[in-house]
């Protein structure tokens, strides 16, 4: 470790790493604050991580391994709340968090997840003088680029334009994230570092088909592809039940993660999914597995033949560098973090988002020509181990972190006028955040 460890809180207000993967709301956001904040603690430094508490039974502090917690704030029910509908719950959550860092502890660097804790970040940045980082893992101009009927209040975008601005550095995850915050935000591109994402080389590893199928109770030899992630329709699920229904050759598609038998927000996109595999002819070759922990992920990957992530879009996606993990050869879209992670005819096939026909072609592809597909499975693996490991992600953000402390906090032209904490906003279309 290169200089003096350092104190640092991590904000994920919605996204716990405590959280199964695949469950409402939980996703890669959730592995990265988990996997970031273990790696840093491996390193020497102590890392918080501050969570909003949906669980009353929860403990207040829970330790994931030495110098790393995970610490529960009270801020609405502690119950679950759609990501959608908790920015109002955020001036409470910022002022437990100061309260905390008034009366105990201080941190060296704030770094925010998305753009709720990006919120909580300024007012620490303001009465702290803490530098702060940013991480959106998605943006909301680039989300209503591709879903018109964003549920998120409007006031999201003035938010994340003042995080562009007053953060001292701002981290995008992959070369389309850059350029998106650019394109659409005007972002000071000195603010800007791109830190991917990583997988854990212990967690994830090849192991035997043979042996995961027997683990799993998959019988036979048929054609297998999986799709592991959030049950919603981004993801693209749908277009895979249709390739599926395209292949001339014999194939089944295991579905891992959602609630599917739980109701809950992913209920009704597991119900659209059955009926849709009905109609087209596959139900009886999808198979809806639901939530798997972590621990289980890795024979799930390695049961399969290919993986599939074929979303509308993707800030960054995880599960094809877990894929890759395995041995498995990825099929994904030509989007986002995906076109970044995968290299095409090396790595996986890259495909067009929303196009069943030629997702078809290319797990056809896959399915008539193994050992290519076990050369891109192996390719894979040597990219993630080389570039994409958690310990490599984690150097590149203490890098980021030193930066900014070396530096001082940038200064600032102008200031942040926030919501009083415990005040409500007066309309979705209102502005918390504003600049004068």
């Amino acid at each position: 470790m290169t200089g003096a460890p350092l104190r640092i809180a991590l904000i994920s207000e919605h996204a716990s790493p405590l959280a199964s993967l695949g469950s409402v709301d939980a996703g890669g956001q959730n592995t990265y604050v988990a996997n970031i904040a273990k790696a840093l603690a491996m390193q020497g430094h102590q890392v918080d991580i501050f969570t909003r508490r949906d669980d009353r039974d929860m403990p207040t502090v829970v330790d994931m391994r030495p110098g790393c917690r995970v610490i529960h704030v009270d801020a609405g029910p502690p119950s679950f709340v759609a990501k959608e509908c908790m920015l109002e719950l955020m001036p409470a959550f910022a002022s437990q968090m100061a309260a905390l860092m008034r009366h105990s502890v201080g941190y060296d660097v704030v770094h925010a997840n998305f753009f709720m804790s990006g919120w909580v970040g300024l007012r620490l940045q303001d009465e702290f003088d803490v530098p702060l980082v940013t991480t959106f893992h998605a943006l909301g101009l680039v989300r209503r680029e591709h879903q018109p009927d964003d549920a998120f209040p409007a006031s999201r975008i003035g938010i994340e334009r003042v995080l562009m601005q007053r953060s001292d550095a701002v981290i995008a995850e992959c070369p389309q994230d850059r350029l998106d915050m650019v394109r659409l935000y005007g972002a000071d591109t000195d603010r800007l570092h791109t830190v991917a994402c990583g997988i854990d080389r212990e967690e994830l590893a090849p192991l035997a088909r043979e042996t995961a199928r027997q683990r799993l109770g998959l019988h036979g030899d048929a054609f297998t592809v999986l799709q592991l992630g959030r049950m919603v329709p981004r993801k693209g699920i749908d277009n895979v039940i249709r390739a599926l229904a395209l292949l001339d050759a014999p194939a089944r598609l295991l579905v891992v993660g959602g609630d599917a038998d739980k109701g809950g927000g992913t209920a009704a996109e597991a119900k659209r999914l059955r009926r849709l595999a009905l109609e087209c002819g596959v139900r009886s070759r999808v198979d809806f597995v639901g939530q798997r922990s972590r621990a289980e992920l890795r024979w799930w990957y390695s049961a399969a033949d290919v993986f599939v992530s074929t979303p509308w879009y993707e800030p960054f996606g995880i599960t094809p560098l877990e894929a890759m993990a395995c041995a498995l050869p990825v099929i994904g879209a030509d989007v986002g973090g995906i076109k970044y992670s995968v290299i095409d005819g090396v790595t996986g096939l890259l495909v067009p988002p929303r196009d069943p026909r030629a997702l078809a072609a290319s797990l056809a592809y896959v399915d008539a020509h193994p050992e290519v597909a076990r050369a891109m499975g192996l390719a894979g693996l040597r990219r993630v181990r080389t570039e994409f490991t958690w310990e490599r992600i984690a150097a590149q953000l203490l890098e980021v972190y030193r930066a900014v402390l070396t530096r001082g906090r940038t200064r600032r032209r102008r200031s942040l006028r926030l919501v009083p904490a415990g005040s409500t906003f007066a309309s979705s279309t209102g502005v918390m955040a504003c600049l004068h």
